[in-house]
Protein backbone atom coordinates (compact mmCIF):
# COMPACT_ATOMS: atom_id res chain seq x y z
CA UNK A 1 0.00 0.00 0.00
CA UNK A 2 0.85 3.04 -1.21
CA UNK A 3 -0.38 5.58 1.95
CA UNK A 4 -1.20 9.30 1.13
CA UNK A 5 0.13 10.59 3.78
CA UNK A 6 2.87 10.38 6.30
CA UNK A 7 1.15 9.54 9.64
CA UNK A 8 2.39 10.51 13.14
CA UNK A 9 1.18 9.22 16.33
CA UNK A 10 2.46 11.38 19.55
CA UNK A 11 2.04 10.89 23.32
CA UNK A 12 2.91 13.36 26.00
CA UNK A 13 4.20 12.46 29.06
CA UNK A 14 1.95 12.01 32.30
CA UNK A 15 3.54 8.98 34.75
CA UNK A 16 0.22 7.05 35.89
CA UNK A 17 -1.85 8.73 33.70
CA UNK A 18 -0.97 7.11 30.87
CA UNK A 19 -4.00 5.13 31.32
CA UNK A 20 -5.81 7.41 29.58
CA UNK A 21 -4.13 7.81 25.79
CA UNK A 22 -3.94 3.85 26.50
CA UNK A 23 -7.24 3.23 26.48
CA UNK A 24 -8.02 5.90 23.92
CA UNK A 25 -5.84 4.18 21.66
CA UNK A 26 -7.79 0.94 22.56
CA UNK A 27 -10.48 2.39 20.57
CA UNK A 28 -8.21 3.67 17.74
CA UNK A 29 -6.90 -0.25 17.08
CA UNK A 30 -10.08 -1.85 17.23
CA UNK A 31 -11.52 0.57 14.79
CA UNK A 32 -8.27 0.20 12.16
CA UNK A 33 -8.89 -3.62 13.26
CA UNK A 34 -12.41 -3.54 11.95
CA UNK A 35 -12.53 -1.19 9.09
CA UNK A 36 -9.33 -3.43 7.72
CA UNK A 37 -11.08 -6.40 8.93
CA UNK A 38 -7.95 -7.47 10.31
CA UNK A 39 -7.83 -8.68 13.80
CA UNK A 40 -4.30 -8.63 14.01
CA UNK A 41 -4.06 -4.95 12.82
CA UNK A 42 -1.64 -2.83 15.16
CA UNK A 43 -0.77 0.74 15.76
CA UNK A 44 1.85 0.17 14.36
CA UNK A 45 0.89 -0.86 10.87
CA UNK A 46 -1.35 2.60 10.19
CA UNK A 47 1.71 5.01 11.81
CA UNK A 48 4.87 5.55 9.90
CA UNK A 49 6.51 7.62 12.84
CA UNK A 50 5.72 7.49 16.56
CA UNK A 51 6.94 9.45 19.15
CA UNK A 52 6.52 9.82 22.83
CA UNK A 53 7.88 11.13 26.01
CA UNK A 54 8.05 9.44 29.68
CA UNK A 55 4.95 7.12 29.71
CA UNK A 56 4.24 8.26 26.07
CA UNK A 57 7.76 6.74 25.63
CA UNK A 58 7.04 3.81 27.30
CA UNK A 59 3.69 2.77 25.49
CA UNK A 60 5.94 3.97 22.13
CA UNK A 61 8.59 1.01 22.87
CA UNK A 62 4.93 -1.27 23.27
CA UNK A 63 3.54 -0.30 20.12
CA UNK A 64 6.37 -1.19 18.02
CA UNK A 65 8.16 -4.02 19.94
CA UNK A 66 7.36 -7.73 19.36
CA UNK A 67 5.03 -9.53 21.84
CA UNK A 68 7.48 -11.27 23.45
CA UNK A 69 4.98 -12.39 26.29
CA UNK A 70 2.95 -14.08 23.82
CA UNK A 71 5.76 -15.39 21.92
CA UNK A 72 4.35 -13.12 18.30
CA UNK A 73 6.00 -11.03 15.99
CA UNK A 74 3.47 -8.83 16.50
CA UNK A 75 3.86 -5.90 18.20
CA UNK A 76 1.54 -6.21 21.99
CA UNK A 77 -2.09 -5.11 21.09
CA UNK A 78 -3.21 -1.60 22.56
CA UNK A 79 -5.40 -3.39 24.89
CA UNK A 80 -2.65 -5.74 26.31
CA UNK A 81 -0.54 -2.79 26.63
CA UNK A 82 -3.15 -0.42 28.47
CA UNK A 83 -3.77 -3.66 31.31
CA UNK A 84 -0.56 -3.35 32.03
CA UNK A 85 -0.63 -0.05 33.50
CA UNK A 86 -3.42 -1.22 35.52
CA UNK A 87 -1.64 -4.50 36.82
CA UNK A 88 1.77 -2.67 37.53
CA UNK A 89 1.62 0.75 38.49
CA UNK A 90 2.08 -0.04 41.93
CA UNK A 91 4.60 -2.30 41.32
CA UNK A 92 6.27 0.81 39.08
CA UNK A 93 5.53 3.15 42.10
CA UNK A 94 6.56 1.36 45.30
CA UNK A 95 7.53 3.75 47.95
CA UNK A 96 10.65 3.78 49.57
CA UNK A 97 10.86 3.95 53.32
CA UNK A 98 11.50 7.50 54.02
CA UNK A 99 12.27 8.65 50.76
CA UNK A 100 9.44 11.63 49.94
CA UNK A 101 11.71 13.51 46.48
CA UNK A 102 12.80 16.37 48.61
CA UNK A 103 16.16 15.47 49.35
CA UNK A 104 16.44 11.91 47.27
CA UNK A 105 14.43 10.35 44.60
CA UNK A 106 11.20 9.39 45.71
CA UNK A 107 11.41 6.39 44.37
CA UNK A 108 14.08 3.42 43.17
CA UNK A 109 13.92 2.06 40.08
CA UNK A 110 13.35 -1.73 40.81
CA UNK A 111 9.79 -2.15 39.96
CA UNK A 112 10.27 -0.34 37.06
CA UNK A 113 13.15 -2.14 35.71
CA UNK A 114 11.53 -5.18 36.67
CA UNK A 115 8.82 -4.63 34.55
CA UNK A 116 10.27 -3.40 31.44
CA UNK A 117 12.92 -6.31 31.79
CA UNK A 118 9.85 -8.34 31.95
CA UNK A 119 7.79 -7.15 29.18
CA UNK A 120 10.93 -5.97 26.75
CA UNK A 121 14.14 -8.60 27.96
CA UNK A 122 16.68 -7.94 25.53
CA UNK A 123 14.97 -6.11 22.72
CA UNK A 124 16.94 -3.51 21.20
CA UNK A 125 16.05 0.36 19.43
CA UNK A 126 17.03 -0.80 16.05
CA UNK A 127 14.84 -3.59 16.20
CA UNK A 128 11.23 -2.13 16.66
CA UNK A 129 9.04 -2.46 13.96
CA UNK A 130 8.65 1.36 12.73
CA UNK A 131 10.74 4.62 13.40
CA UNK A 132 10.03 6.21 16.80
CA UNK A 133 11.14 9.54 18.35
CA UNK A 134 11.60 9.30 22.14
CA UNK A 135 12.86 11.93 24.16
CA UNK A 136 15.25 12.67 26.91
CA UNK A 137 17.28 14.86 28.37
CA UNK A 138 21.48 14.50 28.49
CA UNK A 139 22.41 16.27 31.91
CA UNK A 140 25.66 15.81 30.94
CA UNK A 141 25.89 17.28 27.30
CA UNK A 142 22.94 19.91 28.65
CA UNK A 143 21.04 19.38 25.80
CA UNK A 144 17.90 16.90 24.13
CA UNK A 145 18.74 13.44 23.09
CA UNK A 146 16.63 11.97 20.61
CA UNK A 147 16.49 7.75 20.55
CA UNK A 148 15.38 7.36 17.10
CA UNK A 149 14.87 3.37 15.87
CA UNK A 150 15.37 4.44 11.79
CA UNK A 151 19.18 5.93 13.09
CA UNK A 152 19.80 3.04 15.47
CA UNK A 153 19.24 0.15 12.51
CA UNK A 154 22.35 1.74 10.74
CA UNK A 155 24.60 2.88 13.05
CA UNK A 156 25.46 1.12 16.46
CA UNK A 157 26.60 4.23 18.27
CA UNK A 158 22.58 5.56 18.26
CA UNK A 159 21.51 1.81 19.00
CA UNK A 160 20.39 1.52 22.66
CA UNK A 161 18.83 -1.55 25.00
CA UNK A 162 14.85 -1.13 24.74
CA UNK A 163 14.78 -1.05 28.60
CA UNK A 164 17.28 1.47 28.65
CA UNK A 165 15.57 3.65 26.31
CA UNK A 166 12.31 3.32 28.61
CA UNK A 167 14.15 4.00 31.49
CA UNK A 168 15.74 6.91 30.51
CA UNK A 169 12.84 8.79 29.02
CA UNK A 170 10.74 8.25 32.21
CA UNK A 171 13.52 9.53 34.68
CA UNK A 172 11.62 11.80 35.70
CA UNK A 173 13.47 14.34 38.52
CA UNK A 174 12.31 14.01 42.08
CA UNK A 175 10.45 10.74 41.17
CA UNK A 176 13.54 8.55 39.69
CA UNK A 177 17.29 8.85 39.73
CA UNK A 178 18.98 9.66 36.52
CA UNK A 179 19.86 6.67 34.31
CA UNK A 180 22.90 5.82 32.48
CA UNK A 181 22.22 4.50 29.32
CA UNK A 182 25.47 3.20 26.90
CA UNK A 183 24.98 2.64 23.23
CA UNK A 184 26.33 -0.28 21.36
CA UNK A 185 29.61 1.79 20.30
CA UNK A 186 29.87 1.70 24.67
CA UNK A 187 29.31 5.47 24.81
CA UNK A 188 27.58 6.54 28.03
CA UNK A 189 24.60 8.91 28.37
CA UNK A 190 23.41 10.27 31.61
CA UNK A 191 19.42 10.90 31.01
CA UNK A 192 16.69 12.02 32.69
CA UNK A 193 12.27 12.57 31.53
CA UNK A 194 12.10 14.03 27.96
CA UNK A 195 9.79 16.12 30.01
CA UNK A 196 11.81 18.47 31.80
CA UNK A 197 11.76 20.34 28.35
CA UNK A 198 9.48 18.78 26.00
CA UNK A 199 6.30 16.65 27.72
CA UNK A 200 4.29 16.82 24.51
CA UNK A 201 6.83 15.56 21.74
CA UNK A 202 4.17 16.15 18.36
CA UNK A 203 6.32 19.08 16.99
CA UNK A 204 9.41 17.01 17.16
CA UNK A 205 7.62 14.39 15.67
CA UNK A 206 6.49 16.47 13.12
CA UNK A 207 9.89 18.35 12.45
CA UNK A 208 11.36 14.84 12.10
CA UNK A 209 9.00 13.08 10.11
CA UNK A 210 9.06 15.67 8.01
CA UNK A 211 12.83 15.15 7.21
CA UNK A 212 12.01 11.15 7.20
CA UNK A 213 9.17 12.37 4.08
CA UNK A 214 11.53 14.83 2.55
CA UNK A 215 14.47 12.04 1.84
CA UNK A 216 12.24 8.84 1.25
CA UNK A 217 9.90 10.73 -1.45
CA UNK A 218 13.10 13.09 -2.54
CA UNK A 219 10.52 16.05 -2.24
CA UNK A 220 11.69 19.56 -1.39
CA UNK A 221 8.87 21.12 0.26
CA UNK A 222 7.08 19.05 2.62
CA UNK A 223 4.34 20.98 5.03
CA UNK A 224 1.40 19.79 6.70
CA UNK A 225 -0.57 18.79 3.82
CA UNK A 226 1.45 15.73 3.73
CA UNK A 227 1.49 14.37 6.84
CA UNK A 228 -1.79 13.38 9.18
CA UNK A 229 -0.70 13.56 12.88
CA UNK A 230 -2.85 12.35 16.11
CA UNK A 231 -1.49 13.82 19.51
CA UNK A 232 -2.36 12.66 22.94
CA UNK A 233 -2.28 14.01 26.15
CA UNK A 234 -2.54 12.55 29.27
CA UNK A 235 -5.01 14.62 30.72
CA UNK A 236 -4.43 16.69 34.11
CA UNK A 237 -5.76 18.51 36.85
CA UNK A 238 -5.09 22.16 36.55
CA UNK A 239 -5.06 23.18 39.83
CA UNK A 240 -4.87 26.76 40.86
CA UNK A 241 -2.39 28.25 42.66
CA UNK A 242 -2.99 30.76 45.08
CA UNK A 243 -0.61 34.04 44.29
CA UNK A 244 -1.12 34.93 47.91
CA UNK A 245 0.65 31.77 49.09
CA UNK A 246 2.75 31.56 46.08
CA UNK A 247 4.49 35.22 45.97
CA UNK A 248 6.47 33.97 49.55
CA UNK A 249 7.39 30.59 48.11
CA UNK A 250 10.71 29.52 48.00
CA UNK A 251 12.59 26.60 45.99
CA UNK A 252 11.67 24.06 48.20
CA UNK A 253 7.79 25.20 47.65
CA UNK A 254 8.06 26.00 44.18
CA UNK A 255 9.61 22.44 43.38
CA UNK A 256 6.73 20.17 42.31
CA UNK A 257 4.40 23.35 41.30
CA UNK A 258 6.91 24.39 39.23
CA UNK A 259 7.74 20.79 37.22
CA UNK A 260 3.75 20.76 36.70
CA UNK A 261 3.41 24.44 35.06
CA UNK A 262 6.21 24.08 33.03
CA UNK A 263 5.01 20.60 31.42
CA UNK A 264 1.52 21.85 31.16
CA UNK A 265 2.55 25.25 29.91
CA UNK A 266 5.06 23.61 27.12
CA UNK A 267 2.42 21.15 25.83
CA UNK A 268 -0.11 23.94 25.74
CA UNK A 269 2.53 25.77 23.73
CA UNK A 270 3.22 22.94 21.42
CA UNK A 271 -0.28 22.68 20.56
CA UNK A 272 -1.33 26.04 20.39
CA UNK A 273 2.13 25.99 17.20
CA UNK A 274 0.86 22.70 15.46
CA UNK A 275 -2.41 24.30 15.06
CA UNK A 276 -1.51 27.63 13.43
CA UNK A 277 0.93 25.40 11.09
CA UNK A 278 -1.86 23.04 9.74
CA UNK A 279 -4.60 26.13 9.85
CA UNK A 280 -1.61 28.03 7.51
CA UNK A 281 -2.31 25.51 4.92
CA UNK A 282 -5.97 24.88 5.32
CA UNK A 283 -6.12 21.51 6.75
CA UNK A 284 -7.00 21.57 10.26
CA UNK A 285 -8.72 18.13 10.12
CA UNK A 286 -5.42 16.20 9.22
CA UNK A 287 -4.08 17.60 12.84
CA UNK A 288 -6.27 15.91 15.89
CA UNK A 289 -5.33 16.55 19.51
CA UNK A 290 -7.35 14.83 22.45
CA UNK A 291 -6.50 16.42 25.71
CA UNK A 292 -8.96 16.78 28.73
CA UNK A 293 -9.13 18.11 31.99
CA UNK A 294 -9.27 15.30 34.43
CA UNK A 295 -12.72 15.12 36.45
CA UNK A 296 -12.57 16.88 39.77
CA UNK A 297 -13.00 12.73 41.50
CA UNK A 298 -10.10 11.70 39.63
CA UNK A 299 -6.45 12.62 40.89
CA UNK A 300 -4.06 13.73 38.72
CA UNK A 301 -0.73 13.41 40.74
CA UNK A 302 1.89 11.03 37.86
CA UNK A 303 2.41 8.52 40.82
CA UNK A 304 -1.08 7.72 42.46
CA UNK A 305 -1.62 3.94 41.49
CA UNK A 306 -4.59 3.72 44.24
CA UNK A 307 -6.78 0.78 42.53
CA UNK A 308 -9.80 3.04 42.68
CA UNK A 309 -8.20 5.84 41.05
CA UNK A 310 -6.55 3.96 38.20
CA UNK A 311 -9.69 2.34 37.78
CA UNK A 312 -11.08 6.11 37.75
CA UNK A 313 -8.55 6.93 34.94
CA UNK A 314 -9.33 3.74 32.72
CA UNK A 315 -13.19 4.60 32.86
CA UNK A 316 -12.38 8.57 31.52
CA UNK A 317 -9.93 7.08 28.79
CA UNK A 318 -12.60 4.87 27.72
CA UNK A 319 -14.98 7.65 28.09
CA UNK A 320 -12.87 9.83 25.96
CA UNK A 321 -12.78 7.04 22.93
CA UNK A 322 -16.64 7.26 23.05
CA UNK A 323 -16.87 11.28 23.02
CA UNK A 324 -14.48 11.63 20.28
CA UNK A 325 -15.85 8.52 18.34
CA UNK A 326 -16.68 10.70 15.28
CA UNK A 327 -12.83 12.57 15.51
CA UNK A 328 -11.69 8.85 15.71
CA UNK A 329 -13.67 7.39 12.52
CA UNK A 330 -12.07 10.57 10.47
CA UNK A 331 -8.72 9.66 11.50
CA UNK A 332 -9.18 5.93 10.56
CA UNK A 333 -9.75 7.22 7.25
CA UNK A 334 -6.91 9.15 6.68
CA UNK A 335 -4.61 6.70 7.68
CA UNK A 336 -5.94 4.45 5.43
CA UNK A 337 -6.18 6.63 2.67
CA UNK A 338 -3.69 5.71 -0.12
CA UNK A 339 -2.12 7.39 -2.75
CA UNK A 340 -2.75 7.75 -6.40
CA UNK A 341 0.91 8.24 -7.38
CA UNK A 342 3.33 5.65 -7.99
CA UNK A 343 5.82 5.11 -4.88
CA UNK A 344 8.85 6.58 -5.31
CA UNK A 345 11.68 4.42 -4.28
CA UNK A 346 15.05 5.95 -2.58
CA UNK A 347 18.00 6.06 -4.60
CA UNK A 348 21.47 4.47 -2.80
CA UNK A 349 22.53 8.41 -2.89
CA UNK A 350 19.39 9.20 -0.66
CA UNK A 351 20.24 6.02 1.91
CA UNK A 352 23.41 7.55 2.44
CA UNK A 353 22.28 10.46 2.68
CA UNK A 354 20.01 10.22 5.41
CA UNK A 355 22.20 7.78 7.30
CA UNK A 356 24.31 10.95 7.95
CA UNK A 357 21.46 13.05 9.75
CA UNK A 358 23.38 13.76 12.89
CA UNK A 359 21.26 12.49 16.03
CA UNK A 360 20.68 16.26 18.06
Amino acid sequence: MNNKYVRILSIDGGGIRGIVPGWILVALESKLQEKSNNKDARLSDYFDLICGTSTGGILSCAYLSPDIIHNKPLPYSADFVANLYQEYGPEIFKHHFLRYGIFKEKYNTTGLELVLSKFFAKEELKNLKKPCLITSYDIERQKGHFFRQHKAEVDPYYNFKLTDVARATSAAPTYFPTETARSDMDVSFSLIDGGVFVNNPALCGYSEAREIFRRKHQKANVTAKDIVLFSLGTSSSKKPINNDKAEHWGAIKWAVPLISVMMSGVADTVDYQLRQIFDSVKVNDQYIRINHELPETIDGGMDNTDKENMQKLKEFGVQLGHEHSDDLDKLVDLLMEESHDPPILVSDHSKTLFDKIPLN
